[in-house]
């Protein structure tokens, strides 16, 4: 259900959660399809927020430090979401 995120170090490797995947001939299990629903609940809000920003081209000028633009993506995503959410 995780994986590891290689981060160039292992001491700062973080996990990934990823949901269940049913296959043709395994169904997946009533706990299984609720945690797949928890993690849908906690994703979209995020997924939400980037959709936003994508149509608002906000981020088509952006040529920056990474280190800054994940700030500023931060910053975003926190407006965005205030903005959605009054």
């Amino acid at each position: 259900m995780s994986e590891a995120l290689y981060d160039g170090d292992q001491l700062n490797a973080r996990p990934i959660i990823t949901g269940y995947k049913a296959t043709r001939g395994r169904r997946l299990t009533p706990g299984q399809r609720q945690a797949n629903r928890i993690l849908a609940a906690g994703r979209a809000p995020v997924e939400h927020g980037f959709a936003n920003l994508k149509a608002w081209r906000v981020l088509t000028k952006l040529r920056t430090n990474p280190a800054h633009a994940t700030a500023l993506l931060r910053a975003l995503l926190v407006l965005t979401d205030l903005e959605v959410n009054r």
